[in-house]
């Protein structure tokens, strides 16, 4: 019974965790690692055929990008999420692979201009966005589900993101069962639409995020309504826009929510009438999952509206821009608007194209409303990049650059230690990871020192046993020197084939004498036909 640190170990993105148990081989989370990291993660202890379960916290890309990758390499077990979730990846893991075709598909005619006709296959395409998409299992928040022989699991609302869950996995092993409970991403208090994290009474060991361990959150809740007024005021009345890179899914429907409040109320003066644009297919499809979701998940304020026949996320001014066409017509209208788009760290998507025409602007805002990644381009704008460049070309930054500050999904430490505080008793072990080096260091001792806890950061590769309490191995860092790309083309298509083949072998053990024979006369036949 086994425990494996192999992502999101002394970084905040690219979460992934490794159980072996009862020759069972899982996974919790699977997710794309983004800006720049400091260390290696290792690979995966067997192939991606050989994985039998992946169990998912939330949507998000860092905790589910990889999964199209995984179904690419071989992998042909279920993936356990719940319902909310289940609808975003359905969506989520599309747009992942049309943002990797279209890269790939730049970068070929980058390097064909400059006479590289070497071509470059994109990390995952549609067909595997698809193909993981029916791997999903849905499940209902609260309710345990019988996985396999060993293995039981229970998601639990964090808070985070709608469907957003720590996970309780029990594993049975020689007669002996061990509970560990994966964290997910905890939720910020009292913020809009979203239920607060409900707590967890009891676990062995306790695998938890740190993304915000060295620092504290406003005491008082600030008046995000009153914060926002205040920027759209200033800025409108200067003839700007205020741009608005958003994750597409969570902190955009928050931002829907303020704003239809200022529209109700009319907060702006002389400017009532603006128009909010929200540029981004994937935040409008997930803005009717949300609705679709709110039995499910909404807070009683939210729900308070709902029950009025009142839409918290739609108002009079709401442009919904789905075309790349009509993504364009916005930076030719003079009005000054607020403008949503994605992605949240300016990473990718349609944002870039509004940051290149509104950047050079001093009359224009962009405001932050999320985290931003360590070497990020929201990163740099935010720590006061004079200059960034854009499709090549640079691009001065004379626009006022803000963060609405307060406004954040994650719990900050206070809330990550009410959270590990809750349960019965302390656990035998806690895991402190999905943070940045010096935070997972600093809110482990934190942890043992002041709260007693039996804390440990590990290191990617690091692997503990679950019976005997004790490390297999304790993994060193190793710092990242330059990230070699997966492979990918028809050639790691075919490798991939191949571990998916070998996979099926050595489960094919125990079969009737019959089926094997028949089994291996149609692999020589394959052969046959090849060599």
């Amino acid at each position: 019974m086994k425990l494996m640190f192999v992502g999101a170990a002394h970084e905040v993105t690219g979460s992934c965790h490794y159980l072996e148990v009862n020759g069972k081989n899982i996974l919790v989370d699977c997710g794309m690692e983004q800006g720049v990291n400091t260390f290696e993660n290792v690979p995966l202890p067997v192939d991606e055929a050989m994985i039998d379960y992946v169990f998912l916290t939330h949507a998000h890309v860092d905790h589910s990008g990889m999964l199209p990758l995984l179904y690419a390499r071989g992998f042909r077990g279920h993936v356990y999420m719940t319902d909310a979730s289940a609808d975003l990846c359905s969506i989520m893991l599309r747009d992942c692979a049309h943002i990797q075709m279209m890269e790939a598909e730049w970068r070929n005619r980058k390097a064909k201009r400059g006479g590289n006709a070497q071509a470059q296959e994109p990390l995952y395409t549609m067909e595997d966005a698809d193909g993981i998409i029916k791997r999903i299992v849905a499940c209902h928040y609260d309710s345990e589900v019988n996985i396999c022989e060993g293995v039981k699991i229970r998601f639990t609302d964090i808070g985070h993101l709608l469907g957003s869950s720590s996970i309780e996995v029990w594993l049975t092993e020689n007669g002996y069962t061990k509970k560990i409970v994966f964290s997910g991403d905890i939720g910020n208090k009292n913020q809009p639409l979203l239920k607060d994290p409900k707590p967890t009474a009891q676990a062995d060991y306790v695998v938890m995020e740190s993304t915000y361990g060295d620092r504290l959150h406003p005491k008082e809740r600030l008046d995000y309504v009153k914060e926002l007024t205040q920027v759209l005021q200033e800025t409108f009345d200067k003839g700007g826009n205020v741009v608005i890179p958003s994750f597409a899914v969570g902190r955009t429907q928050e931002m829907l929510y303020f704003l239809r409040q200022i529209k109700v109320d009319r907060l702006v003066k002389g400017h009532e009438d603006f128009l909010v644009y929200v540029d981004s297919p994937m935040a409008v499809e997930a803005t009717g999952i949300f609705q679709e979701n709110r039995l499910d998940c909404f807070d009683e304020d939210a729900m308070a509206l709902v029950k009025e026949g009142i839409n918290p996320l739609s108002f009079a001014g709401l442009k919904l821009s789905i075309t790349s066409e009509e993504s364009k017509a916005i930076n030719f209208c003079d009005k000054p608007k607020v403008i949503i788009s994605a992605s949240g760290m300016c990473e990718a998507g349609r944002i870039r194209h509004h940051l290149k025409h509104n950047l050079w602007r001093p009359e224009c805002t962009v405001l932050f409303v999320g985290y931003q990644a360590i070497g990020t381009l929201g990163r740099h704008l935010i720590e006061g990049a004079e200059e960034v460049k854009l499709f090549g070309e640079p691009i001065q930054v004379r626009a006022k650059v803000m963060q609405l500050a307060g406004l954040s999904g994650h719990a900050d430490k206070e809330g990550l230690i009410e959270w590990l505080e809750a349960f019965d008793e302390k656990p035998k072990k806690v895991f402190v990871v999905h943070g940045e080096d010096s935070v997972c260091v600093s809110f482990a001792e934190c942890l043992k020192i002041e709260h007693g806890q039996r804390a440990y950061a590990p290191y990617s590769g690091t692997e503990f046993d679950l019976l005997s309490n004790k490390f297999l191995y304790e993994a060193e860092p190793v710092m990242v020197k330059k990230k070699a790309k997966p492979a990918t083309g028809v050639y790691a298509r075919l490798v991939a084939a191949g571990q998916r083949l070998m996979a099926l072998i050595t489960r094919s053990d125990g079969l009737a004498n019959k089926d094997m024979a028949k089994f291996a006369d149609q692999i020589n036949s394959i052969c046959d036909k090849w060599e």
